[in-house]
């Protein structure tokens, strides 16, 4: 394991992994800057280097983009190959869509589009599983792009459900965590992605763009909040408020 070498004080940066020039950390890095983390943001597509070791991190996010984690470029293949490095020295990793694929890849799963074509591109609903409900509150919405989905990795735990494509949220050796919606979007962020994304509303199952910005005015604020809350327990390793309070609720007078 790796060794504290930062006062006790001084938290360690958190490695933020994106996939565009363009692209940002969005909301989940603006919560970590809250909880008192720098991040130190790599573009392996951009040719940005990716550490050998995590000891001095505190962990790892990998997000989303446009490719494909089946996809054949050098980038693409080394970065699943990196994340054996905090899968190795047991360092929080959590991965976003193409992040979470990736990482599914590493485990040895596969990553693959449904048979009939059909996409998560919008709003839709999401069902924590007994062992999700354990760990904490879910939203009832989740807010999706993307026309591939993965199997669940040997060994993983399956924390929620969804309808089109059934594995949405997992946690591998209790540091690894994969989630297949986004709850990283500000809302800058969405109105660009309906924008730019356009293109992609006539696949199958796509919700049209007014969809995206009204789901968001009916559906983010229980997102953020529990997005909040999952980054206390994938980096702190703190206890759901609401599943601590449960638990009290259930013990003798």
């Amino acid at each position: 394991m790796p060794t504290d070498r930062l006062p006790e004080h001084e938290k360690r940066p958190v490695l933020i992994v994106l996939h565009q020039e363009r692209s940002s950390a969005g909301r989940v890095g603006q919560l970590l800057a809250e909880k008192g983390y720098r991040l130190d943001i790599r573009r392996p597509v951009l040719g940005d280097k990716l550490p050998s070791t995590l000891a001095e991190h505190a962990g790892a996010v990998v997000f989303g983009g446009p490719m494909s984690a089946n996809d054949t470029e050098d980038f693409v293949k080394s970065e699943i190959d990196w994340l054996d490095v905090p899968l190795r020295e047991k360092r929080p990793l959590l991965g976003i869509c193409l992040g979470a694929q990736m990482l599914v890849r590493q485990l040895g799963g596969k990553v693959q589009a449904n048979a009939d074509g059909s996409t998560e591109i919008g709003w839709y609903p999401l069902r924590p599983t007994e062992k999700g409900r354990l760990l904490m509150h879910w939203p009832r919405m989740v807010y999706h792009f993307h026309r591939e989905g993965f199997d669940l990795p040997h060994g993983a735990e399956l924390l929620a459900e969804g309808d089109t494509y059934p594995n949405q949220a997992f946690r591998y050796g209790g540091h690894a965590w994969g989630l297949q919606f986004h709850a990283e979007l500000t809302r800058a962020m969405m109105h660009r992605w309906v924008v730019h994304g356009a293109h992609r509303f006539i696949l199958p199952n796509a919700q049209q763009g007014r969809e995206h910005l009204e789901g968001r005015m009916l559906f983010d604020a229980p997102l953020k909040a529990w997005l909040n809350e999952f980054l206390d327990i994938v980096f702190e390793g703190k206890t759901s408020k609401s599943v601590a309070v449960a638990r009290a609720a259930t013990l003798p007078a």
